[in-house]
């Protein structure tokens, strides 16, 4: 029998026009979020991260790098989750498909009230980096 075992995730911090895409929630948890979702089986986390992207924001992304991991088991109210968080980049303007119901580009100061999961605290997490350089620590 196998160990029951977190789900693995990608999440897609998506630069464009100066500011990030956020994807409006389709299905509950309700709010806005960081593209993104399940890792399918056979697919690498690379692969998935841009299946996701694609599927809720019509962008095709270039990814730059993995900004983090993040794995507190309360971070997903559907089950745990371990997310990789990636920077990428994209042209064009999104657009909501897939379990996103609108994908919009948000500039850091004007973030939408309702954000789902700790996605907010990713964003602040991301949003330091790119100031300072500083990547957040361990997630304990």
């Amino acid at each position: 029998m196998r160990p029951e075992t977190p789900q693995l995730t990608v999440d897609a911090i998506i630069e464009i026009n100066g500011g990030i895409v956020l994807v409006e929630r389709r299905y509950p948890p309700e709010g806005w979020a960081i593209p993104g979702g399940f890792v399918d089986p056979g697919e690498s986390l690379l692969e998935a991260v841009k299946r996701e992207a694609l599927e809720e924001t019509s962008l095709k992304i270039d990814v730059i790098e993995l900004f983090h991991i993040y794995s507190k088991p309360w971070r997903d109210p559907r089950g745990d989750t371990v997310s990789a968080v990636y920077q990428c980049r994209a042209d064009g303007t999104p657009v909501g498909g897939d379990d996103a119901a609108k994908a919009v580009v948000f500039l850091e100061n004007q973030l939408p009230e309702k954000i789902a999961f700790d996605h907010r605290k990713i964003l602040q997490q991301f949003f330091h980096w790119k100031k300072t350089g500083e990547k957040p620590g361990l997630d304990l």
